[in-house]
């Protein structure tokens, strides 16, 4: 009997947890089918009257929505490329070899996690703008790469330690060099670290505003969270339009989940057992 009232309450739970969490995303969602004047009528009405979507045809008619998804995208995977490209060798040697500093650097990198980036924001600009940078898509692909680089060492430094060095020793035996056996033999064999630490990275580069509104300001290279902060103007905010506009951003996110999910619950299970 105890049993069965404890699977209820879990249930319970679960199910209230579930609402509240995804009450949200599905407001979002009708908010974004609902006509101009159904948004703001009293009483609320939890499921639209007419479904329409006028608030999607205005982002592609009135902006260049296409646009600021592509650069989103680029900006996002090149700087998550270049995270993992950096990180996988910045983790290994933290993980394979113990030599002077290998403590202050470690302590370094989580120092870097404890301090807020826009404490570095004017000092940023000044370099970004010393080399002609500014209002280029490239100046982001930069500073989130450099941004990320620490906190993504320190997942694959994790990875790395998991696996027993003697396989790349066996490896070394046979002819290969280390790095041939570090990306022949212990790359494979960390892939779902590997892709939960790319998911992460993508992750924190898409949905990153502050940095995007400070370095760009042009209609064409615009990235989504920088269009959707103009939504918001000084008088009105056009509800309609920015709902549209984060249904619309939160669809890239939520492929690259669904394909990567396996990878990603491996990844952090490989992380959570070594630490």
């Amino acid at each position: 009997m105890q049993k069965k009232l404890l699977i209820s309450a879990k249930v319970v739970y679960l199910t209230l947890h579930a609402v509240v969490m995804l009450f949200p995303l599905y407001w979002i969602i009708i908010t974004s089918l609902k006509p101009q004047k159904q948004i703001f009528s009293f009483p609320l009405h939890y499921w639209p009257e007419t479904l329409t979507f006028d608030n999607y045809k205005k982002l592609f008619q009135f902006s260049n929505f296409g646009v600021y998804i592509f650069n989103s995208l680029l900006v996002s995977m090149g700087a998550a490329a270049c995270v993992i490209l950096i990180s996988i060798l910045s983790g290994y040697v933290l993980a394979r070899f113990k030599f002077k500093g290998h403590k202050h650097i470690m302590f370094g990198f989580f120092l870097t996690q404890m301090l807020p980036g826009i404490g570095a924001l004017i000092v940023l600009y000044k370099m970004m703008s010393s080399m002609h940078l500014t209002n280029h898509l490239s100046s982001l692909v930069l500073i989130y790469t450099v941004g990320s680089i620490p906190f993504s060492t320190i997942m694959l430094r994790g990875f790395f330690q998991r696996i027993p060095s003697s396989l790349e020793e066996a490896a070394m035996i046979d002819g290969c060099s280390r790095i041939t056996a570090l990306f022949r033999v212990i790359i494979p064999v960390m892939l779902p670290g590997i892709a939960a630490t790319f998911i992460f990275a993508f992750v924190n580069n898409w949905n990153e505003l502050i940095m995007a509104v400070m370095f760009i300001d042009s209609e064409s290279s615009k990235t989504l969270p920088v269009a959707m902060n103009s939504f918001v103007m000084k008088f009105d905010i056009d509800w309609g339009a920015m709902s549209a506009g984060t249904v619309l951003s939160v669809i890239p996110t939520i492929i690259v989940f669904a394909i990567a999910q396996r990878f990603i619950v491996e990844g952090l299970t490989q992380g959570a057992e070594k630490g």
